[in-house]
C-alpha cells in the first residue's frame, strides 16, 4: 500500500518463474512474501496454464489453469489451497485493436478459513495505445483475497521485458467500507 496508510500496510513482493512446456502448456512456481506491519508470511504457488484454444485469425484464445496457494512459515491456522479458472479471450484484428478476456473462477481445498465467496468472475481489457503501450485492466469478482479491479499501463521494455503500473481497489473499499485495501502495483517481466 502507498506511504500514508497505517503502520500495518500490506506489501507483497512475489517473485516468479514459468516455463513452456510444448506449445500450449505453461508450469511455474511463485513465493509470495506478504508483509503486514512486522510480520512477513511466505506461500509457495506452484502454477499450471494450458492453453486450449488459439484461432489467431479469428482474434480468439481460451485457457484453463490453477495455482496451489501452501504456507511455507506460520502454518498455523492456514490453509493450503487451490484457485483453478478459465478464460475465453477475444481480440479485435485491427492495429491498436482491443482485446478483452472473461472466465470464471473458484477456491478449491479450502476450510472455512477462506474469508468471502469461493467463486466469481474473472474479466480483462486491454487497449494498445501505442506500439509498444496498452492501458490494462483486470477484475475478480467478489469480497475476498481475489477480489480487486486492476486499472493501469503495460510498456514493452527492450530486451524482452515487460513493465506494468497499476492500482489495485478492493472490491470491499465501495460503499462506506474501509479505503485502506487499496495498493500499488508494479510488475516487471523477462521473456527468454
Amino acid at each position: 500500500q502507498p506511504a500514508g496508510f497505517p503502520s500495518y500496510r500490506l506489501q507483497v513482493v512475489v517473485p516468479r518463474g514459468v516455463v513452456g512446456l510444448g506449445r500450449n502448456i505453461e508450469v511455474g512456481a511463485n513465493v509470495s512474501l506478504v508483509h503486514v506491519g512486522d510480520s512477513t508470511s511466505a506461500f509457495f504457488q506452484p502454477n499450471f496454464k494450458w492453453k486450449f484454444l488459439n484461432k489467431k485469425e479469428d482474434g480468439v484464445a481460451g485457457s484453463l489453469g490453477g495455482i496451489l496457494y501452501t504456507p511455507l512459515n506460520k502454518r498455523e491456522g492456514v490453509d493450503t489451497y487451490g484457485l483453478i479458472y478459465g478464460n475465453l479471450s477475444k481480440k479485435v484484428n485491427r492495429a491498436y485493436g482491443l482485446r478483452f478476456h472473461i472466465g470464471p473462477y473458484g477456491i478449491v481445498g479450502s476450510t472455512d478459513q477462506f474469508v468471502g465467496p469461493k467463486a466469481g468472475a474473472l474479466i480483462g481489457y486491454e487497449q494498445p495505445i501505442h506500439a509498444k503501450a496498452s492501458i490494462v485492466a483486470d477484475w475478480f469478482s467478489g469480497k475476498n483475497a481475489f477480489g480487486y479491479l486492476t486499472p493501469g499501463i503495460s510498456i514493452t521494455l527492450p530486451f524482452n521485458g515487460l513493465f506494468n503500473v497499476g492500482y489495485s481497489i478492493g472490491n470491499d473499499t465501495y460503499g462506506g467500507n474501509s479505503t485502506h485495501n487499496r495498493l500499488l502495483f508494479l510488475y516487471y517481466g523477462i521473456t527468454f
